[in-house]
């Protein structure tokens, strides 16, 4: 119990001494990491159990050759790529928040660094040093969690296009 207690205290610490700002950055984060979550769980468990379906659905046609069919399987595609792509565009501007997000938080800094030289002077660092953390820190996040974020969000649509790729191939041959 004593080092959840001392990670908590740390947690906190790091996020008073980035502001309101790095509260922000860690809340979407949080909702980044849960959609991701989401769409690797789709596309890993529940799309291979869908694109086995409709691979049955389409092996079950006697007709596969004429025009209507040849629709039917553009709109099976279509519906497939739907569904690979849900949630893929938020996920992708929500990733681009975050080096913004970190720059608000450079700029509120800033903001403090300048009141506290308007009000005391440069004569005291422990003072204009807050304000230089609260500066760096969420840009550093951000910055940190935009990288994350892209890498797994890469990964993501690869896969996804890979899904697609493959269900398309499989319905032309059959």
């Amino acid at each position: 119990m004593n080092w959840f207690s001392d990670s908590f205290y740390l947690i906190e610490r790091f996020i008073d001494s980035g502001g309101p700002v790095l509260l922000g950055i860690a809340l979407l984060l949080l909702l980044l990491w849960i959609l991701m979550l989401e769409r690797g769980y789709y596309l890993f468990v529940h799309f291979p159990v869908y694109q086995k379906q409709m691979l049955q659905q389409w092996l079950a046609r006697d007709d596969k050759t004429s025009w209507y069919a040849i629709q039917i399987r553009q709109g099976n595609l279509a519906q497939a790529s739907m569904r690979l792509k849900q949630n893929m565009d938020f996920l992708n501007a929500l990733i681009k928040m975050f080096p913004l997000l970190g720059l608000l938080g450079t700029v509120s800094g800033m903001i403090q660094v300048f009141d506290v030289v308007a009000v005391h002077g440069t004569g005291n660092p422990r003072l204009l040093a807050s304000g230089i953390s609260l500066a760096t820190i969420p840009t550093m996040a951000g910055l940190v969690c935009a990288l994350s974020g892209l890498f797994i969000y890469s990964r993501l649509q690869s896969h996804a296009k890979k899904l697609h790729a493959q269900l398309a191939l499989k319905l032309v041959s059959k």
